[in-house]
């Protein structure tokens, strides 16, 4: 895909705003994100947004209803990266010239709580306590460090760097570096996982305009290119938190298929990228999703981490904002603040987080339940 290009990016802090609605949040992120393009809200001809929580298309009471269509969509932690997708795609169909994608939630506070039933899962599997995201993902991280042999220090590792990371990021949620020592010694949640290992619900907003690509530079000197976008949900085999059973054959995850038909569109592998985001709900999810998505095989991130790869100033930086662990999910925006770093990266605008070297392609994974998983690749 060469035919979109984004042209500017916004990003309302991530955390808790008090009274501060979502529609609030969104209308300041599309805000930041026109500015940055140096575009009106009358030259978007077409917007996606996406939202857990609320409709996102009355935010155009806030900027202005000038009567462009307006699409709201729901993917779960997938969301955000739907809506660039559905973005692009509008472009390349030709149906808008400039585009905008636009996500926001407000999360209460505590573990992500909905009814089983909107996932297709019975009630009785709520009412006994498994419809827990926590638990899933303690399960399938001590199945995975059981089969391919990594400790519990390297998910320390992962969430530490994440939280240095977020440090350095003015719009994350958590601010504060926090110890390998500290994080293992936190209260265990879901074994092996303890809370500081995983991200929190909360609250946010981010914007994102695209055009198209042979109009770009009217606009901006420093376009990024969408090369690719891929969504798959799982196929029978896939291991899944909503679900009451469990297959007899075994499959990779969606994000594997994602992954693939990403990098074949893109005309790229995993060796090419410079900056990578991926979905860390909570450290061991990075570390799955390290292998799932080409940047190591299956127990090669012990290695990786120890050697400092996966730093800003390593060989393979990830996360470089923080991620999930630092800047919390709310749901819609998530994906979309994933974009918003690694075009910031790609530009050279990132500031103390800025990796080495000329970083030409950037990387994002998003991963949400009921087993779907999204793959967007930018490059310059």
């Amino acid at each position: 895909m060469d035919d979109v290009a984004i042209i500017g990016v916004g990003l309302h802090p991530f955390g808790r705003h008090g009274d501060k609605s979502a529609f609030e949040m969104a209308a300041d992120a599309v805000e930041l994100a026109l500015t940055d393009a140096g575009v009106p809200w009358s030259g978007v001809q077409r917007a996606f947004g996406g939202s857990w929580e609320v409709w996102t298309d009355p935010v155009t009471s806030l900027i202005g209803l000038t009567g462009i269509p307006f699409i709201n969509v729901f993917s779960a932690c997938a969301t955000g990266a739907a809506t660039i997708q559905q973005a692009a795609n509008a472009i390349v169909a030709g149906t808008a010239d400039i585009v905008m994608a636009v996500g926001t939630d407000k999360h209460a506070r505590g573990s992500f709580k909905g009814n089983p039933m909107l996932t297709n899962v019975p009630a009785w599997y709520g009412d006994n306590g498994q419809y827990v995201t926590t638990k899933f993902f303690g399960m399938k991280i001590n199945k995975y460090m059981h089969d391919y042999d990594v400790s519990s220090a390297t998910l320390a590792k992962v969430a530490a760097k994440n939280y240095r990371n977020g440090a350095l990021n003015p719009k994350a949620f958590r601010r504060k570096p926090i110890s390998e020592e500290e994080i293992l010694s936190s209260p265990m949640l879901n074994y092996p996982l303890t809370s500081y290992m995983f991200c929190a619900p909360d609250e946010g907003a981010a914007a994102v305009v695209l055009c198209r690509a042979d109009i770009a530079h009217r606009y901006t000197d420093t376009p990024v290119y969408v090369k690719a976008t891929a969504i798959r949900t799982r196929n029978y085999g896939a291991y899944e938190v909503n679900t009451t059973w469990a297959p007899v054959e075994e499959d990779v995850a969606p994000t594997v298929y994602a992954s693939r038909a990403a990098y074949e569109v893109a005309g790229i592998g995993p060796e090419d990228v410079d900056v990578i985001q991926l979905q860390d709900t909570d450290a061991g999810a990075e570390v799955i999703h390290m292998a799932e998505n080409g940047f190591c095989t299956n127990g090669e991130q012990e290695k990786l981490l120890a050697a400092g790869a996966t730093e800003i100033a390593g060989s393979m930086p990830i996360n470089t904002d923080g991620g999930l662990i630092a800047n919390g999910e709310p749901i819609g925006a998530s994906g979309l603040r994933q974009v918003h770093e690694l075009v910031l990266q790609l530009r050279g605008q990132a500031g103390d987080r800025q990796v080495q070297g000329d970083p030409r392609v950037g990387y994002a994974q998003v991963y949400g339940a009921p087993g779907i998983a999204a793959v967007t690749i930018l490059a310059r």
